[in-house]
């Protein structure tokens, strides 16, 4: 009786359990049902709404022309039109290699065949994105790549435009066969530059017809359309190899080729020689391709190649077209230096606006790779030219311009076990011994400049230098750990751009201007899309500091010893502020220099980074005549303008020996100061004894590991070298122990 009582109870129980499930699953069931009503509803009534204004799918047969790209110079010279000389040369299908067809299908869409014109996945990878804030990204199809290219003029990345391209992509598929689409894309693709279609893709890079394209030129090719700039083989990079054999890899993994045989077409890749045929419609063609590459970052490639952009520059083409004359003509006199190429920018320090860019002697020279910008790459040695940034450092640590160091032979502990000794020397191998920061910089000996980053420290530097727009001296600990001391004398690469940047930094009172090169954009119908106001700026450097480092670098009588009274760094009739800088082995070399209005910086060497002739000499061959013309060039008819001195700076008479107030019957010198900096005591050098007069000079060594002062054994081993008889140079050892600190009084105030 208990056990059928149970039996019923369990019964009713499990009729309850089971009468809940089928109640939950049959809500579900409606919600889904409303889902699924209101999805068949909505989609077409979205699909309607979006098809309104859409253009018919059968203008896809109708070659349109897009409307050109204009770039203008900042006085409205054109300077280039994108497609301006389009060469657009229509081919069959059975015209084009199959390789080619097959390489494109493998790298842009490998279901092309068999899909309905768009990818279900990557819609939804879309909506994903698109929900988690990620924003509208996606791959696209060839019929939805062919869609973007002659249908829609809108090029962002939105969903309605998502919506309208996915409308004409399946209608596409619907009108057109898969071989009559693939003939179209091919046709219509941008392969960049003026290149659109693969005829006139296959001529430019080959000079030859798309039939007779190879594998190897078939997978270069169906590379380029993801990002036409960037994969270039004329931007100076070679990022087209990493492409070329992605596009080979889907070959094999599509079973188009073999494994054997992508191997042997990416060898053959690794060969080409491309040929870029000059094109006379192009003016200041590594600007334009800078500015290209500018737009391309803001608006996207298709935007850029098909959508009438406007764009208003800052160069001047006038300056331009004299400044790619005399870069020219100078290069090819300095043949018998072995030096093959040179590059120059000028720009305007109180906007940062670029006035003029040469990015080689000559961009079509194809025998030296003309067409790299060598003002822009960041792979160049800048030898002396960035000590005006380590002793601009010092000054902004209280060091002054009398600031006295000792330029004699000195060893440098380094953490190298290979060369745990650094030895520097001055560029005609003499050592001057006493020496104050305005000549050592003047003149640019090495020793002292070495010993005053070892007293400011290496990331400091590095940071000031960042500051001012010297980019790959980021002080990140990566970065400090490849540097040394030989940073001062170029141990670490920048760019022509860079180095302009900062020394607008001088020229403009310590304000940092980024680089600008476009002022205007607007669309084919004058909506401005962009338009520069007021520029960015930034206080780097204190406005005394840069003073005094200007000041220095525009003392003709401060650098005689080094460059003589009358070398091409002397602009008749102006004060030009100028530096500059070649490496070991002269393998660069540099001239960069300012007024308040123009900065001009000018390197030559060549590309390959080979030696030049042992002959280059900073201030009379080189970069120098070229820094000179150009300067010239630019002051034509302004009034000489003279830096501006600041109220916290004062002039002083000092000892012209040791940077301290006047002592006894030593020459004398003026020299500015940041205030509270100013000597008030003679220096500690002097020392009397009995009537004789004695010079004690000391200096500690900061960066010493091991408890030798390397510094003081330089010094001493100077004396003996050079005053063993002199009397003054050998005082009694009471003397010696007393003081002699070569740098001025008062001790500087370093600041944290």
């Amino acid at each position: 009786m208990d056990y059928s009582a149970s039996k019923r109870r369990r019964r009713r129980g499990g009729f309850r359990l089971n009468a809940s499930k089928m109640f939950t699953f049959s809500k579900l069931l409606k919600i889904g049902f409303f889902v699924l009503l209101a999805l068949l509803i909505s989609v077409p009534l979205v699909f309607f709404w979006f098809s309104r204004d859409l253009p018919a799918p059968g203008t896809l047969v109708t070659l349109k022309q897009d409307e050109a790209t204009r770039i203008y110079d900042r006085n409205n010279t054109l300077l280039y039109s994108v497609f301006q000389d389009e060469n657009r040369t229509y081919v069959k299908l059975s015209e084009i290699p199959k390789q080619l067809q097959r390489a494109t299908i493998a790298i842009e869409d490998k279901d092309f065949y068999t899909n309905q014109g768009f990818s279900p996945m990557a819609y939804l990878r879309v909506a994903r994105d698109a929900l988690t804030g990620q924003g509208i990204t996606g791959g696209s199809t060839i019929s939805q790549q062919l869609v973007k290219n002659v249908l829609l003029q809108d090029s962002s990345r939105s969903l309605p435009r998502k919506i309208k391209e996915l409308i004409l992509a399946i209608q596409v598929n619907q009108k057109y066969s898969k071989d009559q689409i693939l003939e179209m894309y091919l046709n219509n693709i941008p392969y960049g530059g003026t290149a659109v279609g693969v005829e006139s893709a296959s001529q430019m890079y080959f000079g030859k017809e798309a039939k007779e394209l190879t594998l190897a030129q078939s997978a270069f090719l169906a590379g380029l359309p993801q990002s036409p700039s960037l994969y270039s083989p004329f931007s100076g990079e070679k990022y087209y190899l990493d492409r070329a054999k992605s596009v080979l890899r889907q070959m094999v993994e599509n079973d188009y080729i073999t494994q054997s045989e992508a191997d042997k077409a990416y060898k053959q890749v690794e060969k080409f020689k491309f040929v870029q045929k000059e094109d006379h419609a192009i003016k200041a063609p590594h600007f334009v391709m800078y500015v290209k590459d500018k737009l391309t970052e803001q608006f996207g490639q298709q935007r850029v190649t098909t959508g009438g952009l406007q764009v208003t520059t800052t160069l001047d083409y006038d300056l331009q077209k004299d400044a790619e004359k005399i870069v020219k003509d100078e290069i090819e006199s300095l043949e018998k230096y072995d030096v093959t190429n040179g590059a120059a920018i000028i720009a305007d320090p109180k906007t940062g606006e670029i006035l003029s860019m040469v990015g080689s002697k000559d961009y079509f020279d194809e025998a030296n790779d003309g067409n790299f910008n060598v003002a822009i790459s960041n792979t160049r040695q800048p030898g002396s030219s960035m000590k005006p940034i380590v002793y601009a450092t010092a000054l902004e640590k209280g060091y002054t311009a009398a600031t006295m160091l000792m330029d004699v032979k000195t060893e440098f502990p380094t953490d190298d076990p290979t060369e745990p000794l650094y030895n520097p020397v001055n560029y005609d191998g003499k050592f001057r011994g006493p020496v104050q920061m305005r000549y050592s910089l003047a003149n640019s000996y090495n020793i002292p400049a070495v010993k005053m980053l070892a007293k400011v420290g290496i990331e400091p530097v590095m940071k000031q230098a960042y500051d001012m727009g010297i980019n790959n001296w980021e002080p990140t600990a990566a970065n400090r750990a490849s540097v040394g001391l030989s940073l001062v004398l170029g141990g670490r690469e920048t760019s022509l751009m860079d180095e302009v940047t900062a020394y607008s930094v001088f020229a403009n009172g310590g304000i940092k201007h980024n680089p600008i090169t476009i002022l205007k954009i607007t669309d084919s119908k004058g909506k401005v899309l962009f338009e520069r106001d007021e520029p960015d700026k930034k206080r780097v450097l204190s406005e005394e500091v840069s003073f005094i480092i200007s000041h220095m670098l525009l003392d003709n009588a401060a650098r005689t010893e080094a460059f003589g009274a009358s070398s091409a760094l002397v602009i008749p009739g102006h004060e030009v502020s100028v530096k500059t800088g070649t490496t070991d082995q002269k393998r660069d070399n540099w001239t960069v220099g300012y007024t308040p209005s123009y900065v001009v910086g000018v390197w030559v060497g060549n590309n390959d980074n080979s030696p030049m002739n042992p002959a280059i000499a900073s201030g009379v061959t080189g970069a120098s005549p070229i820094w000179h013309d150009l300067m010239v060039l630019s002051l034509k008819g302004k009034p000489s303008e003279e830096i501006k001195k600041p109220e916290k700076v004062v002039a002083l008479q000092i000892d012209a020996l040791a940077g301290g107030l006047p002592h006894g019957g030593q020459g004398q010198r003026s020299e500015y100061f940041v205030k509270g900096t100013e000597p008030t005591a003679e220096a500690s050098i002097y020392k009397n004894k009995d009537g004789q007069d004695y010079l004690i000079f000391k200096e500690d060594d900061p960066v010493s590991k091991d408890g030798q002062n390397r510094w003081q054994k330089g010094i001493e081993e100077w004396i003996e070298q050079a005053h063993k008889d002199d009397k003054m140079y050998h005082p009694p050892d009471e003397l010696k122990n007393e003081g002699g600190n070569p740098e001025q009084s008062p001790t500087p105030t370093l600041q944290p």
